[in-house]
């Protein structure tokens, strides 16, 4: 009766260890909704997750379909959410934290364990133990909330690399159409500098130009010509990286790109509080939370399990040939005498402190970026604004006032090749100022999480909108004949 009662416990025990051994599986979608919707609300782009070859499949078609085209700054960034094989590795980290979860959650495997010996007057001793640790299968709670914990914080500081890599790609894009535009207007001054220089050559063989005038044109244009080297250098580099931080290669590379960058916004936005937004909206932050929170339940778990370091329990069923079966149960306990467990509990403490005030540095250097980021948004937008509305159209004014001159005889073919010249180093300047602008709006989005405030994005134009007003001057690039015609000066651009 009581060997029945004993086997009916073990039985039910059994069915117990299976049933919560079985309550924890794996998610279908292994954490990555997540990931998606961030992706979706902040971006309004999709993250995908590339685990089969008909996953790359669509994901090949998409990016061909996106490349079509000239590139739009909203394209590059889904086609680096699409193809970037780093942000596609970061992904792999939340399967690692499901399978730490999952894991946490079944209890450990029971042992067995069997003897059989023979003592010398042929008596026969069998022993069979089965035991389970009973420490590990008491914590399981604590341990799955802990990683389930953890596993929140992975999705939180997944899906917040996944928004660097779209502010990443945003900026490559925004360098390499604006190094593609200074390339282009440099070899406008170069082909201008050409023109006067074999203007001032002819001249000097008829002895119409002194010999300053003349090596001050043909230095000028060997200046030139080194500048539209070093400018088509720094063109190709910046279009390598935006390659790369598309994650783009073969001939996927031939992509082309816009012939100017998108217009500066009518209007500032007024953005306030951005600090208290940023703490709320920030992912590396609310990850931060996560781990501190992690590591102090870890520390209440250690000090709670700090003297037994291992405790198991077996239920033993032996035999003997004299004796027969003998049924009962065994506790195996680690004694502290050696190790109290103090060196465990201060490592707890210790990473906890560490964790706690990594977050107070996270909140802190959160903060600063926002306002420094807020000055660089408030700055370059007020300078791009002053180009636009004030430098640009005066050097088209001096322009088209310098051409009635040279239309009058008043001016010189080389005075107007010099004003065309610095009206393509005023446009250089406005491209780099409106460069500079939407950097800092890319650099501001990210210090706040990733999207602006609802009320800051009715401004911002998209990435598809037509070019900078400095995109249509036209400086003067036509050689002059061997009887002094006039090149084509700049006579477009942009005003008020």
């Amino acid at each position: 009766m009581t060997q029945r009662l004993v086997s009916t416990r073990i039985g039910a025990a059994l069915a117990v260890m299976v049933f919560l051994a079985g309550c924890t599986t794996f998610s279908k979608d292994g954490g990555f909704n997540a990931i998606s919707s961030t992706a979706s609300e902040r971006l309004g782009k999709d993250a995908v997750i590339v685990k089969t070859d008909t996953d790359r499949e669509s994901v090949a078609k998409r990016t061909q379909d996106l490349l079509a085209k000239p590139l739009s700054m909203d394209d590059a960034v889904q086609v680096a959410l699409l193809n970037n094989q780093g942000l596609q590795a970061s992904y792999a980290e939340l399967g690692l934290s499901e399978a730490d979860l999952v894991q946490a959650g079944r209890l450990p495997n029971p042992g067995f364990t069997f003897s059989r010996t023979r003592a010398g007057n042929g008596d026969l001793s069998i022993g069979r133990t089965f035991s389970a640790n009973v420490l590990s299968i008491l914590t399981l709670p604590f341990a799955t909330r802990i990683e389930g914990r953890r596993f929140e914080q992975t999705k939180l500081e997944t899906a917040d690399a996944m928004l660097k890599v779209a502010a990443d790609a945003q900026r490559a894009y925004i360098d390499a159409v604006a190094a593609e535009l200074s390339a282009k207007y440099a070899e406008q001054v170069k082909d201008s500098a050409d023109a006067g220089a074999e203007l001032a050559l002819r001249m000097r063989q008829a002895g119409n130009f002194s010999k300053l005038d003349y090596a001050r044109e043909q230095a000028f244009y060997a200046d030139s010509v080194a500048r539209f080297a070093k400018t088509r250098q720094l063109a190709v580099a910046a279009r390598e990286k935006l390659t790369r931080s598309m994650g783009l290669w073969g001939t996927d590379t031939r992509y082309q790109l816009p012939d100017r960058l998108p217009d500066l916004p009518k209007e500032r936005p007024d953005l306030k509080d951005l600090e208290r937004y940023a703490m709320h909206n920030r992912l590396d932050i609310q990850a931060a939370k996560l781990r501190t929170q992690g590591v102090a339940s870890s520390l209440g778990l250690s000090k709670a399990t700090r003297f037994i370091n291992a405790l198991d329990v077996g239920y033993l069923n032996n035999y003997e040939t004299d004796k027969g079966h003998e049924h009962g149960y065994e506790i195996s306990v680690e004694i502290p005498i050696f190790d109290f467990g103090s060196a465990k509990v201060a490592r707890a403490e210790a990473t906890y402190m560490r964790s706690a005030n990594q977050l107070a540095q996270t909140a802190i250097d959160a903060r600063s970026e926002v306002r420094e980021s807020y000055s660089a948004y408030i700055t370059s937008y007020d300078v791009a604004k002053h180009y636009r509305d004030e430098v640009v159209p005066l050097r088209k004014t001096i322009s088209d006032e310098l051409l009635l001159r040279y239309n009058g005889m008043l001016a010189s073919v080389f005075e107007l090749l010099a004003d065309s010249r610095e009206q393509v180093n005023a446009v250089n300047s406005y491209i780099d100022a409106l460069k500079d602008y939407w950097l800092a709006e890319t650099d501001l989005r990210q210090a706040v999480g990733g999207r602006l405030p609802p009320a800051a994005d009715a401004p911002s134009v998209s990435a598809n909108a037509a070019g900078a007003p400095a995109a249509d001057a036209q400086p003067a690039t036509k050689s002059t004949s061997a009887h002094g015609a006039q090149p084509s000066p700049a006579t477009h651009s942009e005003g008020k």
